[in-house]
């Protein structure tokens, strides 16, 4: 029997193992929860946050990989350009080489999410 994840604010928690919901935090939620935890404004939060999204995404327009120690990192990855098909018709689709951003946990970050 198949399970899906479906979206929808306000849904009750069950427990890890049996979550059939997912809260998806939105911006303004981030920017919220910076702000409180740094104990700054709302809009040195959102500053900040924005500067960091930027700081990664220039980063990674030039190669370069972004390390946070305990967190992880972002990194680019290029796929090739290949044949696909559509699923609808099966008629064959160029799909062209794109570079792909990355993010990998660090092992912190894991055994953090694994109560290890």
């Amino acid at each position: 029997r198949e399970t899906r994840t479906i979206c929808v604010r306000n849904a009750p928690l069950l427990q890890p193992d049996t979550r059939r919901y997912q809260l998806n935090m939105t911006k303004a939620e981030l920017i919220d929860a910076v702000a409180k935890s740094a104990d700054v404004s709302k809009a040195d939060a959102e500053r900040t946050v924005g500067a960091f999204f930027e700081i990664v995404t220039d980063a990674a327009k030039t190669g370069d990989k972004v390390a946070w120690p305990g967190f992880g990192s972002f990194s680019t990855s290029k796929s090739q350009a290949r044949t696909g098909r559509n699923p609808q018709t099966g008629a064959p689709v160029n799909i062209a080489a794109a570079t792909r951003m990355k993010f990998t946990a660090s092992s912190t970050l894991k055994a953090a999410l694994n109560n290890r």
